[in-house]
């Protein structure tokens, strides 16, 4: 069943920008700039930008002056600059994207703020806590729109997920697991093994944290009651793999339930072992399952739902499933959206929204991504890991 989301992620890439309808622009649209490295993927914001009629690629920016040119003519945006420093001095650029290794969110985030520019950012967040803390307020000072773009929190799938679990007709929760890995594993030169680029399995897999704390509506955590690390042959620094035990407390999740404990597993794996030391576990996609007394809850594909996923729904005392799937509408969205619309156009649709005075269908405020930040923190320092580093900038 994989294959069907590692195909179409490719038709969505490749093919589909070349299909989908593009609509008529609207008179003085939001002009976005780009701050990226020499390379982008065009899912995360040129193909959601396409087919917005309030958004235009304006400018992009990825370190120097020859690859930005290329990317601006290759992606039709209306122009290049030579560095990060030149667009965020651009008074035609409303808000940026940044698409950065991850240690230099909150230089270049911070600096976009300062510039007056408002932010949408690439998770995760920062390095840490104390980064991202530093940010929120700069946010507030400025008087700008900053969110993380964790795109799978927007799309319909999503949120019909969590409406069933919330709705109590499966019963309350005991426990939940989130895993993500990567098979075949992810390049060496990769920055995500890089300790100084703020690297590692869980800070880069984040995800899993975000997905259980989603469901848990919880801000909070009581206890890391276990983290190991996975060692890393890059250095001692950077995990390859992350297993932690989470406890959270039912009744800071459900006011109406006792204060039992709930468990909660994490698994993140930058190099995952083959099936068999030879099959690549393609089937193997970012899931979270929600366990309660009678019910299993799994979600499949959580960070590609536009490409494939499904929601199953497994009795435990007959085994028997049902599935639902959610491309459009849901309980928030209604009659917005599209079949084709990725997670990544729901989280552009919001944003605008934000922006234009709106009141968006969900938001992802800057003390949700302080709160995931200071988990991941939290687990690196159960797992004996230091944390990522802290710019010099804070």
């Amino acid at each position: 069943m994989a294959i069907v989301p590692q195909a179409y992620r490719l038709v969505q890439q490749h093919i589909l920008p070349w299909i989908t309808h593009v609509p008529k622009k609207m008179n003085d649209p939001l002009k976005l700039g780009v701050l990226s490295l020499p390379s982008i993927r065009t899912t995360e914001i040129i193909n959601p930008v396409a087919t917005h009629p309030d958004v235009v690629l304006y400018a992009i920016a990825s370190g120097d002056s020859a690859s930005a040119s290329s990317l601006a003519a290759e992606h039709r945006f209306e122009t290049s600059h030579k560095s990060y420093a030149e667009l965020l001095a651009d008074a035609k650029v409303d808000f940026v994207y940044i698409s950065l290794p991850t240690a230099l969110h909150f230089e270049w985030a911070f600096k976009a703020l300062e510039a007056g520019k408002h932010v949408l950012l690439e998770p995760p967040f920062t390095s840490n806590a104390v980064e991202a803390k530093a940010l929120v307020r700069k946010a507030e000072m400025t008087n700008r729109i900053l969110m993380e773009g964790c795109h799978w929190q927007f799309h319909p799938a999503a949120h019909r997920f969590r409406q069933i679990v919330d709705s109590g007709a499966y019963g309350g929760i005991i426990g939940t697991s989130a895993g993500m890995s990567s098979t075949p594993a992810i390049p060496k030169d990769d920055v995500r093994w890089e300790y100084d680029l703020s690297g590692g399995s869980l800070i880069s897999m984040g995800s899993v944290v975000g997905l259980t704390r989603y469901i848990l509506h919880a801000s909070t955590l009581e206890d890391i009651v276990h983290a190991e690390a996975g060692v890393s042959e890059h250095g001692r620094l950077v995990d390859s793999s992350m297993l932690a035990t989470l406890r959270f407390k039912l009744g800071s999740i459900n006011p109406e339930a006792d204060d039992s404990d709930v468990f909660s597993i994490l698994y993140t794996d930058m190099d995952r072992a083959p099936a068999y030391g030879i099959i690549p576990r393609f089937w193997e996609l970012p899931s979270i399952r929600v366990e309660t007394e009678t019910f299993e809850i799994y979600f499949y594909d959580v960070l590609s739902p536009h490409a494939y996923h499904h929601i199953a729904i497994t009795e435990k005392s007959n085994g028997k499933t049902k599935y639902e799937h959610y491309f459009k509408g849901g309980p928030l969205w209604n009659d917005r959206g599209g079949m084709l619309w990725s997670s990544y156009r729901y989280q552009l649709e919001a944003f605008v929204d934000k922006l234009r005075g709106k009141h968006p269908v969900w938001w992802i405020t800057g003390e949700e991504s302080v709160q995931q930040m200071k988990t991941i923190d939290q687990v690196y320092r159960k797992s004996g890991l230091p944390l990522r580093p802290t710019s010099e900038m804070v």
